[in-house]
């Protein structure tokens, strides 16, 4: 369906404006236009931050989800509280390291928890009009009986409060307004759409 890919994009120029955990640049370019000439030449700030995997602990013995808790900075100065009611989540380390390899750490990291049962649901771009960020979610199949309390590492600056809640609870959580982070909504959604798969595993 759609008609043009990455070879109809000219980068003339990229330059580094800001060096950090987020990266910012500053892009010269020009595309092709739907009528098949390409655009005038023009500028787009873009931010870099990798890539991450989100992973949602689902037990469905108990039919339950393990649920994160923690601070985000992001959310300082809007009317949420910056204490965010989340699901497991990480960058990864290297180029290396595959999206299972990531989930498989941040899982143990942030909730205490394995998995020999994990699933793909989805990949996605959180927000393309100015950051490069793609996030591809999972499932874990869990014992939720095995997640830890607190968890995180020191040296990231993590302080995580682990819930095991049950699914229907996390559904009001999420229809009350009370998830309201992307990754999470979407991941959740998409379990609501699939979830009978996992009912039976």
């Amino acid at each position: 369906m759609q008609k043009y890919n990455q070879n109809d994009v000219k980068v003339i120029e990229k330059t580094l404006i800001r060096e950090g955990f987020l990266s910012l640049y500053k892009l010269r370019l020009q595309h092709r236009l739907f009528e098949g000439d390409w655009s005038p030449v023009f500028d787009r700030e873009v931010m870099d931050r990798g890539h991450a995997v989100v992973v949602l602990p689902y037990d469905p013995q108990k039919d339950a989800l393990v649920v994160l808790e923690q601070f985000r900075v992001g959310a300082l100065g809007t009317d949420a509280s910056p204490w965010l009611l989340e699901f497991v989540a990480g960058m990864y380390d290297s180029n290396d390291e595959t999206a299972e390899q990531v989930a498989h750490r941040e899982l143990q990291e942030e909730a205490g928890l394995a998995t020999n049962s994990l699933h793909y649901a989805l990949t996605y771009l959180s927000t393309p009009g100015g950051c490069t960020e793609k996030i591809s979610i999972y499932i874990a199949l869990v014992d939720s009986d095995k997640a830890a309390r607190h968890a995180g590492l020191a040296t990231e600056h993590e302080d995580i409060r682990v819930h095991v809640l049950p699914y229907g609870d996390v559904v009001q959580l999420l229809e009350a307004g009370k998830i309201n982070n992307a990754a999470s909504v979407i991941g959740l959604q998409w379990l609501q759409l699939h979830k009978r798969q996992f009912e039976d595993l």
